[in-house]
């Protein structure tokens, strides 16, 4: 028996991630070995969970891949684990069609309780009703108690627990309106390096949780046995693989299960386009998304390593580049202030950061008789794209309508603005046919 529950929320901006992170940070403060979750493609949210609970993050994703797949790593992961916390996404009923691939799904999937994360900001008695019908929208959806967050004062909680108590769900605390603990902004001043900063702030978080939140009542209403793990899932035999993953402030966006994927078919080197000044022997170069328009001085400087990469592509090098990495091999990068730094000047096409607009979604596609999936995510575009280099094909979004997103090859280079989610497939390497 241990506890077990996904956070869900009534809507975006009500505090999933905040809270997430206090109890996070609050249980393994108390020596417990915390395993968190992230409902649906985020790769940011998961770095959070990470330096919370001193255990990577691991994605669930029922658009990315299958039931099945999403049992077993909920089921490897959650079995040696003390508390077990998945942290949904959007609203808990919100998917990329109605309902399918929502955090409700994956919460009724697991069979684990919801705890939902309530705004109770200008709400007091009217949350009775908010709560009655996200417990009763769905069968199978078991809501098992109530958090609320910007609350106002503590006589302003007892209206909403008396909005619980009337319909019979447990209230289980609060958080004030308090903008110290508010998570950096996604991007530009997000930084997944400061950890001593964010410990700072996990620590104000959890000091405030464990005030407000009766987290001993959680543990226990959300306490159930856990499914053994599944066998894994038989795999192909592939070459026994150098493979170079970029890893440092400015690459970053990765599945921790994409990397598992890695470690199973070779000898996984992480490196630094930052920092290092060549590239480590490689059979297959992974240049994962990120932040390098936020460090694009320090990357056109080490020319070193600019050098290495382009040589090691040049020569025919296997390689995946993907959203900032793409960036990276490109051209120039221009930043927000309308700068414009050299880079590794492969693929004949310019980013830039001007104008910033956030484009996102799922998308997938087929590739040398490869289905794929990911997900975009980005405020870059690439400017005078090189048509030369567009793979015919059409990237779709998740109802199966035309993105517009493009996928580009050179030699045996592919990149584009789409995260791949590869962790289920047979083998990477047919991409490279």
């Amino acid at each position: 028996m241990k506890s077990q529950f996904l956070i869900g929320a009534a809507n975006s901006g009500s505090g999933k991630t905040t809270l997430t992170i206090g109890l996070l940070k609050a249980l393994a403060n108390r020596g417990l070995n915390i395993q968190p979750f992230k409902c649906g493609p985020d790769y940011i949210d998961t770095k959070f969970h990470e330096a919370a609970a001193s255990n990577p993050s691991v994605n669930l994703d029922l658009f990315l891949s299958s039931t099945e797949h999403v049992r077993h790593l909920y089921n490897k992961y959650a079995t040696d684990k003390d508390v077990c916390i998945a942290e949904g996404v959007m609203g808990l009923y919100d998917g990329y069609d109605k309902m399918k691939g929502s955090s409700a799904e994956i919460a009724r999937l697991l069979d684990i309780p919801v705890i939902l994360v309530v705004n109770a900001k200008s709400m007091a008695y009217s949350a009775a009703a908010l709560i009655h019908g996200f417990k009763e929208f769905c069968p199978g959806i078991k809501v098992a108690g109530v958090i609320f967050n910007f609350v106002g004062s503590e006589s302003h909680y007892s209206f909403l627990k008396d909005a619980c108590n009337d319909v019979e769900v447990e209230p289980l605390g609060y958080l004030l309106k308090n903008q110290e603990i508010e998570t950096p902004s996604r991007h530009l001043g997000l930084s997944l390096d400061g950890q001593s900063h964010f410990d700072d702030l996990a620590n104000k978080i959890a000091g405030l949780v464990e005030k407000t939140v009766d987290i001993d009542r959680l543990l226990k209403i959300t306490s159930r046995e856990i499914n053994s793990p599944a066998n894994r899932p038989a795999e192909h035999a592939t070459p026994n693989l150098n493979i170079a993953v970029a890893r440092d402030a400015a690459f970053n966006f990765v599945y921790h299960e994409n990397i598992e994927y890695l470690k199973r078919r070779g000898k996984v080197a992480f490196f630094s386009p930052l920092n290092d000044k060549e590239l480590p022997a490689s059979d297959l170069l992974y240049l994962p998304g990120g932040y390098p328009e936020l460090y694009p001085d320090e990357l056109s400087r080490n020319k070193s390593m600019l050098e290495s990469i382009r040589m090691y592509i040049e020569n025919g090098g296997k390689t995946l580049a993907e959203c900032g990495g793409m960036m990276y091999l490109s051209d120039s990068i221009t930043d927000a202030e309308g700068r414009i730094y050299p880079m590794a000047g492969i693929l004949g096409q310019m980013a830039t950061m001007q104008p910033m607009k956030l484009k996102l979604g799922y998308r997938q596609f087929r590739y040398n008789n490869v289905d794929i999936k990911g997900h975009e995510f980005h405020y870059s575009s690439i400017e005078k794209e090189n048509k030369d280099l567009q793979i015919d094909i059409e990237i779709l979004n998740a109802k199966r309508q035309p993105a517009g997103t493009k996928l580009f090859r050179y030699k045996n280079l592919i990149a584009g603005y789409t995260h791949i989610y590869w962790a289920e497939m047979d083998n990477l390497l047919d991409l490279f046919k």
